[in-house]
């Protein structure tokens, strides 16, 4: 789909998206996701481009155990990088944790103290980035 935003480094085309059904000759109604609710859902076929397959586009799935609310439960699963933000008069440890049901690209800088406290276990592992002696 072509949209009419304009710029140098704006995208032409956003998708793919499955086709619905087929409208007439040359329009097609595609199933479009709630971000594009605004966007009406038939496009004309000049609108559309042909989906070339990459692998990169598959979404590696793993199943997630579900309480009865519907929520689930993180736990920290090791610790991938540290670094200290230094200010005026103190520093600030810090470790970037890998979460569960999280790969790796997705971890988050947390105070080292904290994640010390709650989850001990972390800085016991050989190879990790929880000990201060470096």
């Amino acid at each position: 789909m072509r949209f009419v935003i304009r710029g140098k480094l704006s995208p032409r085309y956003v998708g793919p998206f499955e086709i619905l059904d087929r409208v007439g000759e040359v329009a097609y109604r595609l199933a479009l996701p709630p971000a594009l609710s605004s966007v009406h859902n038939v496009f004309h076929v000049s609108m559309r481009r042909k989906y070339i397959p990459d692998p990169n586009h598959v979404v590696d799935f793993e199943p997630i155990s579900l309480h009865e609310d519907l929520t689930y439960e993180e736990y920290p699963v090791r610790i991938v990088d540290r670094k200290d933000q230094v200010l005026r008069s103190r520093t600030i440890p810090y470790v970037k944790v890998q979460w569960s049901n999280h790969s790796k690209r997705e971890a988050t800088w947390e105070l080292e103290e904290e994640i010390k406290a709650k989850h001990p276990q972390l800085f016991g592992i050989p190879g990790s980035y929880g000990t201060r002696a470096w």
